[in-house]
């Protein structure tokens, strides 16, 4: 049985997703700046929105060191990514398909702008299984 722990896969899932949110972010300040006549302070908030999303990665990456996870390759086609890792000394995969890469990347936009985003949460899952952020601390 492989010894990946749902953990493992959380911040496995959060390499492949948040880097295409500070992408869609870096995109938007593109197109903010080229159409609106004040675009100061959105690009002010989306900025500040960077620095936290770039924060969380860096977060990432130094939990893929601490549990011994790399990700050796990601292929992206019209259906998703998959991205190819090791951890700890298995190797696995990981797909997420475009319709939820859209839905889990618009929430974490919202959160990372500080927009409310309790409507978003499945009320029929235990509390105890919500991640309210990303839970890199714990092993």
């Amino acid at each position: 049985m492989i010894d990946i722990t749902l953990a493992d896969q959380a911040l496995i899932k959060s390499h492949i997703i948040l880097p295409r949110v500070l992408s869609a972010f870096e995109r938007d300040i593109a197109l903010i700046n080229a159409t609106l006549k004040t675009p100061g302070p959105y690009v002010d908030a989306i900025a500040e929105a960077q620095r936290k999303l770039t924060a969380d990665i860096y977060e990432v990456r130094k939990g893929f060191r601490t549990r011994g996870i790399k990700v050796y390759e990601e292929v992206t086609d019209g259906d998703g990514v998959t991205a190819r890792y090791k951890c700890r000394g298995y190797q696995a995969e990981m797909r997420i398909r475009w319709s939820m890469m859209t839905a889990e990347a618009g929430v974490l936009m919202r959160k990372y702008l500080g927009l409310n985003t309790d409507q978003y949460v499945d009320p029929t899952v235990p509390m105890s299984l919500r991640k309210k952020d990303l839970n890199l601390t714990t092993p």
